[in-house]
């Protein structure tokens, strides 16, 4: 397997290279999930691909963030500086700048992000039908989801080996945005996780803090199963933890064995949160899985000493070479040099001269050759073809040597030639409606009432999952769609659950379903379903709509990160929909917050949580939980978003506006949708614009 090791900054990178990474995966500039890191700048791009090239090391760029409309065209630009320079390959998670890539650097590999939220056979299946090399899956899969995925993967499957779990599936979290606009989809998350909370006003605790995961008891299994990439989690953290975790990783894969109790003290030493967790993999979640780290723990001052003395020699990550020379009378004594790899270079010196007194011997000449410090490389191997009686000078064998393996250097570091195509312009989109039509998710089926539908909203949007609790038949004469919305997660096993689910809101009356992930578009098609985007595509820009617009879709909701001018600003080529009422969903978990808090399966409680579980922070905001598709747990925000009032959401161009009900009561839900069509008046208690004029950084 590749080991991939974080490079947050130059000596980070040094720290990987010279520890056994096979790559690394950098930033450069503002687009990437880790802004908060120092990273690279333009100019120092170039120079770190050649060093980690140099070395036998690939480097992948991160350009993982949704991107707004303004910023495609420096996205663009730093799409080609990466191919330009040679970089392995461009990690992203924005479907609109994945789409821009292959038209404008075709040559250039992408791989899907962790934050794309693939998690299934399926989502793997249409990452390669649109262009991506390769894939990180969720950090929630366990062995046997992976397995699985790997056994029919047409291309190469990436997994979190070690570093931070969020409590968020990645791609799905908005807690951070929501509370202070520092959106994680954008590479600015404060973490909020990490602080402690309350369930139902019990005690006080990391309730959503997770520990770090550590997978190297398992790299054999990993191996043996297909995965293609042992990604290490670090880009925030110090050089001399890259250092210390690299180091362990890249020594258990090379001899092929399990970490001894004093590695694994090592990497607890490194960072942890009171310990590791292997939960995911073993696919036993629960409590014991959380963990906090105490303000101000110490470095392990001794282990990181050690670390940066050996990184910071820079003589760990040598490249062996082949030397060749010949000298013969009457011809320039030449080099070739050649390394593993395939590079080859040849120099040239001056013609050998009649010895004088001593001639030149091949145990001489080689021993001179050899002397290869103050370079990467080392001579494993020297070959020699040496007329007798002749006579070249120390400094002419010296300059010989040098020019060879600068020559090779420049060869092992040239980038590759790839094609540079022109920007396809975006198309002019249809002129949108002058109001938008309101539609309605529910949460349950009492939400769904008479009162309700006779309002005639233009869609309906009924959660897979409790498909089983709406009677449509009297509804069937109405003018308003019925679509059933997919859960965001689903995985390869539940499938089985889930194709029942839709099967049955089929036979209800459904026509269409609303798509959460690239993983649920050939699924749901081949149901018979007509697609509607949903929220979990995290929708941005332009060009992911235009995107969407080619996978088929009817519709798309737009991101809720985005200010209203962005929406109004987006070229519509697919018709748009934006939340306008509700509590907004910020994290879809694996672990069930109410089972962890409740401990169910050790109280042998079982079955679906009963509603109305509240998580309180420390400023006494309350975050509704409601329990979704395969015992999850859905945190929505503790303030309704109201813009009943406001007529700007009216302007943007939207096609569909969206109330989002959740704890609301069937007449409330009435009243709030008549208030929208403008048959009421009033403003909620305690309600928020959102970021709906705010947007996020």
């Amino acid at each position: 397997m590749e080991l991939l090791s974080p490079a947050g900054h130059w000596e980070a990178m040094v720290a990987a290279v010279q520890n056994g990474a096979d790559a690394v995966y950098l930033g450069c500039g503002d687009f990437n999930a880790r802004r908060g890191a120092k990273n690279f700048s333009d100019g120092e791009l170039p120079a770190a691909v050649a060093y980690c090239h140099l070395r036998g090391v690939k480097v992948y760029l991160t350009l993982n963030t949704l991107l707004t409309d303004r910023e495609l065209p420096q996205a663009e630009a730093a799409l080609r500086r990466a191919s330009r320079c040679g970089v392995d390959a461009v990690i992203v998670q924005d479907w609109g700048l994945a789409a821009l890539a292959r038209e404008i650097v075709p040559d250039l590999p992408l791989h899907g992000s962790t934050q794309m939220t693939v998690h299934s056979l399926a989502g793997v299946e249409a990452a390669a039908e649109l262009g991506l090399h390769c894939v990180v899956l969720g950090r929630e899969l366990s062995a046997r989801d992976v397995r699985a995925i790997c056994q029919r993967s047409p291309i190469a499957i990436e997994v979190f080996a070690h570093g931070a779990l969020c409590m968020c599936w990645s791609g799905q979290c908005a807690m951070s945005a929501l509370i202070g606009q520092r959106s994680g989809n954008r590479g600015l998350c404060a973490q909020p996780c990490r602080l402690p909370y309350r369930l139902d006003g019990g005690k006080p605790g990391h309730l959503l803090s997770l520990k770090d995961t550590c997978l190297a008891p398992y790299l054999r299994e990993l191996e043996d199963m297909g995965v293609s990439m042992l990604k290490l989690e670090g880009r925030m953290k110090r050089p001399e933890y890259v250092a210390v975790v690299t180091r362990i990783y890249s020594t258990l894969l090379r001899e092929r064995r399990a970490p001894t109790r004093e590695e694994l003290d090592q990497l607890t030493l490194a960072f942890s949160r009171q310990g590791f967790t292997d939960g995911y993999w073993r696919g036993k979640t629960g409590p014991h899985m959380f963990g906090s780290r105490p303000e101000n723990a110490p470095d392990p001052t001794e282990l990181f000493q050690a670390a940066k003395a050996a990184y910071q020699r820079e003589d760990t990550r040598t490249v062996p070479v082949s030397l060749a020379a010949e000298l013969k009378a009457d011809r320039p004594a030449a080099l070739t040099a050649a390394d593993r790899d395939g590079h080859t270079s040849q120099a040239r010196g001056p013609v050998p001269e009649p010895a004088r007194t001593r001639p030149l011997t091949e145990e001489e000449l080689r021993r001179r050759l050899a002397k290869t410090g103050g370079t990467v490389f080392w001579a494993e191997r020297v070959d020699i073809s040496l007329e007798k009686g002749l006579s070249l000078p120390a400094s002419a064998i010296n300059a010989l040597r040098r020019d060879a393996l600068a020559a090779l250097e420049s060869r092992r570091t040239a980038p590759p030639a790839r094609r540079e195509d022109p920007t396809p312009p975006v198309p002019a989109a249809p002129a949108p409606p002058r109001a938008p039509a309101i539609t309605v998710s529910l949460s349950h089926g009492g939400q769904l009432t008479r009162d309700l539908l006779a309002l005639s909203p233009a869609i309906v949007y009924l959660p897979a999952e409790r498909i089983g609790e709406f009677g449509l038949t009297p509804y069937q004469n109405t003018p308003t769609e019925f679509c059933v919305a997919l859960p965001r997660i689903c995985k390869d096993s539940e499938w089985p659950a889930l194709r029942a689910l839709l099967e049955q809101a089929k036979a209800k009356g459904c026509a269409s379903a609303a798509v959460q992930n690239i993983g649920q578009l050939a699924p749901a098609r081949e149901l018979g379903f007509t697609l509607r985007g949903d929220l979990g595509l995290n929708v941005f820009n332009s060009r992911s709509l235009l995107e969407l617009q080619r996978w088929g879709l009817l519709s798309a909701a737009v991101s809720f990160e985005l200010r209203h001018e962005q929406i109004r600003d987006l070229q519509k080529s697919l018709p748009c929909e934006a939340v306008v009422y509700g509590r907004l969903p910020m994290m879809t978990t694996e672990n069930c917050v109410i089972s962890n808090a409740l401990d169910c399966k050790a109280k042998g409680l079982y079955g679906p949580c009963r509603a109305g579980h509240v998580l309180t922070d420390r400023r006494g905001e309350k975050f509704l939980i409601q329990s979704v598709f395969g015992c999850r747990s859905e945190i929505e925000n503790s303030k309704v978003l109201f813009l009943a009032d406001r007529p700007e959401f009216r302007r943007c161009g939207l096609t569909y506006a969206r109330l989002r009900f959740t704890d609301e009561s069937p007449a409330a839900c009435a009243e709030i949708l008549a208030r929208y069509l403008g048959r009421g008046e009033g403003v909620p208690a305690g309600y928020t614009r959102g970021l709906f004029y705010r947007g996020v950084e």
